[in-house]
């Protein structure tokens, strides 16, 4: 079966919606953001905010946002990545997320359709180290998200970089996160403190946990839509794992009172002491597939 893919608009932002083996897949150009991901005859993988705004120059709540050259805030960054910018008020998760990006190369057949996105030449680089990140995003009977680093400068670089996966759930009470047992963790509600995962994470509060030492594969457990999402990354051996629940709830843009429900965030990354060192010419590329089964 034929992919098909063709432009549309949300609100102020223009998009690609791409159909291809009964799946739906929408990326924004802005921040080459993947807003939507559903198979036919399920509830959506992707969590996007009921309460989402398009506009231009703008973060969209939900989907999965690119956090580069630096994920969080700046501050909470190891000291490599910090003394690289001197910037006086440093967005959180980085430069690109509101930038335009721009499709550059996509391919297909009958098993799968790739797209690549690359920042515009409009983007705003007075910032950005001497990397050029491009995002690939690949359909298939799941979906595979690439990002991309080369680094074209002749000084080394550090980079700490997240894939904000927003995924949509019956019940964050509800669901099991498996694959952390034993891994270690910072706790960023506990000011910073180490931990260990104990058996499988369960959403009991608000949740903004960075796990280290991961392994490649990790699963949400959804009882209520009878469903297992399986995470498969490469070359990422750190991720976070976030939930606002209430009262963090109603102090976010964008965000329902409620939704803390219905969605949670395990961000594939290179963080912390996983973060990305890249020498002179040197590339490098983290992967994420999602894939879903019955439970």
């Amino acid at each position: 079966m034929t992919a098909t893919i063709k432009q549309i608009t949300r609100g102020e932002l223009a998009c690609w919606e791409v159909r291809h083996r009964n799946q739906t897949l929408v990326i924004a150009e802005q921040g080459a953001q993947v807003l939507e991901y559903q198979r036919d005859d399920e509830p959506p993988l992707i969590w996007l905010s009921e309460d989402a705004a398009y506009h231009n120059g703008q973060g969209v709540r939900g989907g999965v946002p690119v956090c580069w050259p630096w994920f969080g805030g700046l501050d909470f960054n190891p000291t490599e990545i910090r003394q690289q910018y001197t910037l006086a008020q440093p967005p959180a998760h980085g430069l690109v997320r509101q930038q335009p990006w721009t499709l550059s190369h996509s391919h297909q057949d009958d098993e799968h359709i790739t797209l690549s996105f690359a920042l515009s030449p409009h983007a705003d680089r007075q910032f950005l180290p001497a990397v050029t990140p491009t995002l690939t995003v690949r359909l298939d009977d799941g979906l595979t998200l690439s990002l991309i680093n080369h680094n074209h400068g002749d000084e080394p670089v550090w980079i700490s970089q997240a894939l904000h996966s927003y995924f949509a759930v019956s019940d964050c009470r509800q669901v099991e996160i498996h694959g952390l047992d034993t891994c270690p963790y910072v706790d960023a509600l506990d000011n910073w403190q180490r931990h260990r995962q104990q058996g499988p994470l369960t959403f009991r509060g608000e949740t903004d946990r960075l796990y280290l030492q991961l392994p490649d594969t990790l699963h949400i457990d959804d009882p209520g839509w009878q469903r297992r999402l399986t995470l498969t990354s490469t070359d990422s051996r750190s991720a976070v794992v976030w939930n606002p629940w209430i009262d963090k709830s109603q102090r976010l843009s964008q965000f329902a009172d409620d939704a803390w429900q219905r969605m949670l965030c395990i961000e594939t990354a290179r963080v912390l002491e996983d973060a990305l060192f890249l020498g002179p010419d040197e590339r490098h590329q983290m992967s994420v597939r999602f894939v879903t089964t019955a439970l």
